[in-house]
């Protein structure tokens, strides 16, 4: 997959390009990027990076899905051929909706189709939407499809629906959105090294800047995507702050069942199965080593039909 970080100068033109945030990679998101799917075109995707939301309110707390890696290699592993992933700035914010359309989607970019939801919004004070592409993307030779919302008896597919599943510990309704497990990817840190000491060694993933699923143990599935130890594996997980060790800057760690290694700076993808306790203060560690025996032996029942 191609990259581009601009929106001048880009060598790769007419390509039939899907256009929105899409954090998470939802089917919702899905559906709009197979409409863009045209013989002869280059599939594309433009995006924006930082999200708008974090531009506009840089102090809200975090809200992302996914990282900024991790939304690339969703795309990449989808079939985008090109992703043109904007830089939201002072500059890209101020455009007019008209000077989006005519300096970004024609003239800079060169697209020959375009496809966006039927709430997209673009433009200085979000004045450019659906009709406005309608009016003024023939003028500069490009053809628009508008996708429908996509949704099930639950309601809408939306990244807004998939955070609050998450807080609300429901990784399986995550999942029916997502057309996939919820991954938290990142690179193996050096922890405290608590777990090993308490024989239950953790691989420590850092959550900074994401949006927090409920906090407490979960069943996982644990892919290794670097190192000498690259592979697929099952574990159980624990979000959060760690109260029995006093509050904590809150990480994800992972106990990998049946492992032995050194996994410190690969790169790994944890898909979160199913939300089994929330996060407990333990008066002492004998009961705190109870538990995560009892919360193993369950995760390894969970993932049996998963």
């Amino acid at each position: 997959m191609q990259i581009f970080e601009r929106y001048t100068d880009i060598p790769l033109r007419g390509a039939s390009v899907a256009m929105g945030n899409f954090d998470g990679v939802h089917l919702g998101h899905l559906s709009v990027i197979n409409l863009a799917r045209r013989e002869g075109a280059p599939l594309g995707v433009i995006s924006f990076e930082p999200h708008p939301r974090s531009f506009f309110a840089p102090d809200s707390p975090s809200f992302r899905l996914m990282n900024v890696a991790a939304k690339r290699h969703r795309l990449e592993k989808i079939g985008v051929d090109v992703l043109y992933d904007l830089p939201f700035n002072e500059a890209l914010s101020s455009l007019t909706a008209l000077e989006f359309v005519r300096d970004v989607l024609a003239s800079g970019l060169g697209i020959s189709h375009l496809v966006v939801g039927e709430d997209f919004r673009f433009g200085k004070g979000r004045e450019g939407d659906v009709a406005f592409l309608r009016e003024h993307c023939p003028e500069y030779g490009i053809e628009l499809t508008v996708a429908p919302l996509i949704s099930d008896k639950h309601g809408h597919y939306s990244s807004s629906a998939i955070r609050s599943a998450l807080a609300a510990g429901q990784p399986e309704d995550a999942a029916r959105m997502l057309g996939h497990w919820h991954r938290i990817d990142g690179v193996v840190e050096q922890g405290d090294q608590r777990g090993r000491e308490l024989g239950f060694p953790t691989a420590n993933i850092s959550v900074k800047d994401l949006h927090l699923p409920r906090f407490g143990v979960y069943a996982v599935f644990f892919d290794v995507l670097t190192g000498p130890h690259k592979g697929n594996y099952q574990g159980a997980s624990s979000l959060g702050d760690r109260p029995t060790f006093g509050r904590n800057i809150p990480n994800l760690e992972v106990y990998v069942f049946d492992f032995e290694g050194d996994l410190y700076g690969a790169e790994v993808s944890v898909a979160l199965v199913q939300f089994q306790r929330p996060e407990l203060k333990f008066d002492d560690l004998d009961g705190l080593i109870e538990q995560m025996h009892k919360d193993c032996a369950q995760s390894r029942e969970i993932l049996k039909n998963a």
